[in-house]
C-alpha cells in the first residue's frame, strides 16, 4: 500500500491560493482527499478545511475542473 503524506505548508499553501485564486482545482481537491484519509490531522488542520468547505457553500471558493 502506498503511504501519503503531506508537506506541512502545503494545506496552508493551498488555502491561500484558493482564498486569493477563488478557485479550488481538481488537484487541490485529490490533496484534501489524501490529507481527510490520511486521518493524522490536528484541530487546526481541520478548521481550515472546515473554512474551505465554508467558502465553497457560500460561493467565494468555485470548483474547477482544471488541473
Amino acid at each position: 500500500m502506498i503511504q501519503l503524506q503531506a508537506l506541512p505548508t502545503a494545506l496552508a499553501d493551498l488555502f491561500a491560493a484558493a482564498t486569493v485564486s477563488g478557485k479550488l482545482t481538481i488537484a487541490d481537491r485529490y490533496g484534501l482527499l489524501a490529507m481527510l484519509l490520511a486521518d493524522s490531522l490536528t484541530p487546526e488542520e481541520g478548521a481550515v478545511i472546515d473554512r474551505l468547505l465554508h467558502g465553497v457553500r457560500r460561493g467565494r471558493v468555485t470548483l474547477v475542473d482544471s488541473f
